[in-house]
């Protein structure tokens, strides 16, 4: 469990920091970044990608605790509590807390494949996004529940 909490610090502290490197090398090499609004990232260059381009693009000054953690050596999991302020020029200079579960597959003591679920709309709503926008997220999440979802047993 110490292991995971460190890495869980290393993960978050990386992010407030802007140390792409650093965040980066906490992957395998072909690691996967499944990120509740952006979408999903394959391997290091493309999550280094990310985060320069929609998470630094779109907003400052982050703030991300991990709470609860647990973690049987090759999946974790932790509540966690995200904020910004948003530099999008609907919404320049708000600050937007969010809420959600992260899940992280390890190798070897490396993330193999992150994952999130988030309660995006209250935080977009935060932002004041315009309705299109809140719209097309909440289309994009029941899209990703039901594609996940077993078909057969839930009727779909």
């Amino acid at each position: 469990m110490d292991s995971f909490r460190v890495l869980l610090d290393q993960f978050t502290t990386s992010v407030e920091t802007k140390d792409i490197a650093r965040f980066t090398k906490l992957f395998v090499a072909d690691g996967e970044y499944e990120d509740v609004f952006y979408g999903l990232f394959r391997g290091r260059e493309a999550i280094g990608e990310m985060l320069r381009e929609h998470f630094y693009g779109n907003a400052k000054d982050f703030r991300w605790e991990m709470h609860d953690e647990v973690c049987d050596g090759d999946v974790g999991y932790a509540h966690y509590t995200f904020s910004y302020t948003s530099t999008m020029k609907h919404s320049a200079g708000t600050r937007a807390v969010f809420t959600g579960c992260s899940q992280f597959r390890l190798s070897s003591g490396s993330i193999s494949h992150y994952r999130e679920w988030a309660f995006g709309l209250a935080g977009l709503s935060q932002l004041a996004s315009p309705p299109e926008l809140i719209a097309k997220q909440a289309i994009r999440e029941s899209e990703r529940i039901r594609a996940n979802a077993d078909r057969v047993l839930h009727g779909i």
